[in-house]
């Protein structure tokens, strides 16, 4: 297994920065950051993690609003 010491998502799971997100912020105020269709129409973590391993551009954006999200915490 490759060390990754300067990547801060390195052992995060897509599913564990979903769930931190959604509960630091809540699903509507998360679709208001990250405008797409799975976190502002009936949004659940399945749904959401079915199109951000699809969407690499939706994912980038997940992952770059959970480390802001962090350095605030």
């Amino acid at each position: 297994m490759e060390k990754q010491p300067n990547n801060p998502l390195h052992g995060k799971t897509l599913l564990s920065i979903l769930e931190a997100l959604v509960e630091y912020y809540g699903w509507e105020h998360l679709g208001h950051k990250i405008e797409v269709r799975c976190f502002n129409y009936d949004p659940s973590i399945k749904s959401s993690l079915k199109f951000l391993r699809k969407t690499p551009w939706a994912r980038k954006k997940v992952e770059e609003l959970y480390l802001e999200t962090m350095e605030k915490k």
